[in-house]
């Protein structure tokens, strides 16, 4: 995840976003508790990271825990928190060994105090990474991202700080999560599931899409280099137009 490198040559992806999906199938498919298949899926953020890093991918954002995801059975929930808990108090040092800075997105009240002192502890001890950056979706929901952004701009102009015409895509855009980070260039999909399940919708506009059939914990380097190669197949005119006068889809 080093700044501004390319795999053999090719341009980006400079950002890319993953939706890890399918740890319960997995666990099912070989007769293993749901917490198998969870733990399994924490595993393969490691070497995803490694290899994101290895290819030149500046910033790579896990959805970990969405906002919908308080619905599940409490004890998986339960279990979900523990596995984020490990994962910070194990990785962080780890990610600062490797100059990786690491920032969790969304919602942070509805997490446990001892939570939220480790999510604290592990972005500080990370803050000065400058060779990537892992950003962390938990407890996040892309309407939630939106209406926030409109509720800070909605006080601004409450308090006389900013008029209403003064408020433009480009100035929502500035108040979203991730407003400091490249674009959001990939956004794949493990599982078989097509859909985006309430993820980054904003960032998400003009992003390329990869759906991938192969359950998150079995998800290797050689899914993220077909996920990669697909991107750069792709002709991103976002909009415009095509050579030829051709009128460009969006």
């Amino acid at each position: 995840m080093s700044a501004g490198g390319t795999h053999a040559g090719a341009p980006g992806p400079r950002h890319i976003a993953i939706i890890m999906d399918g740890n319960g199938r997995w666990a099912a498919r070989r007769g293993l508790s749901p917490s198998a298949g969870h733990k399994a899926g924490v595993e393969r953020i490691r070497d995803l990271l490694s290899a994101c890093r290895d290819r030149g991918v500046e910033v790579l954002t896990l959805f970990a825990f969405s906002s919908e995801n308080w619905q599940r059975p409490p004890k998986e929930v339960e279990l979900l928190m523990g596995l984020f808990y490990s994962y910070l108090r194990k990785e962080a040092r780890r990610m600062r060994e490797e100059g990786v800075r690491l920032r969790v997105i969304g919602r942070r009240d509805r997490f446990s105090p001892r939570l939220q002192r480790a999510i604290a502890s592990a972005e500080e001890s990370t803050r000065g990474g400058a060779e990537g950056e892992l950003v962390i979706a938990a407890d996040y929901g892309g309407r939630w991202d939106i209406a926030r952004a409109a509720r800070e701009l909605a006080e601004e102009v409450a308090a006389g700080e900013r008029s209403p015409e003064s408020i433009t895509e480009a100035l929502l855009d500035g108040y979203m999560q991730l407003a400091d980070l490249p674009p959001v260039d990939l956004l794949i999909r493990s599982s078989g599931e097509q859909r985006i399940s309430n993820f980054i919708l904003w960032q998400a506009a003009y992003s390329e899409f990869y759906f991938t059939d192969t359950l998150w914990p079995d998800f290797d380097e050689s899914e993220l280099d077909a996920a990669i190669a697909a991107y750069r197949r792709r002709d991103r005119r976002f909009g415009g137009r095509g050579e030829g006068g051709v009128v460009a889809g969006v």
